[in-house]
């Protein structure tokens, strides 16, 4: 497992930015986030190639103002799902984190990814 913790925010681009405003308010921090989650997965494993993560994968999250804590949370990498949990806190606008930290888990058996609505 790996846990990381960072205040400084991901740079997003515009199409991104254009995207996430067009959500409903909770919705824009999950998926401002998820994209968070999958930059910080990145640089902490070179073994992983993070390309999708679901905040609500085993629960829903836990939404308070401008935190959220993703403790069944799921991600993708080479075609593979494993288990994640993160804390997520982002400033007024929710585009910018202000602090995140996240625990990988265990890989997800495939016999388990059409229960969990996971494709590869």
């Amino acid at each position: 497992m790996i846990l990381a913790t960072t205040t400084q925010a991901m740079a997003l681009n515009q199409r991104i930015t254009t995207e996430l405003k067009s959500l409903d308010p909770e919705e824009e921090l999950e998926q401002r986030c998820d994209v968070e989650a999958l930059s910080q997965i990145n640089d902490a494993r070179k073994d992983m190639y993070p390309d999708k993560v679901i905040a609500y994968t085993f629960a829903p999250p836990s939404v308070k103002g401008n935190t959220i804590d993703a403790h069944g949370a799921a991600f993708r990498s080479h075609e593979h799902w494993y288990r994640l949990t993160y804390h997520c806190v982002t400033d007024r606008s929710e585009l910018t984190v202000k602090s995140f930290s996240f625990k990988i888990g265990a890989e997800i058996p495939r016999a388990q990814w059409d229960r969990l609505y996971l494709y590869p």
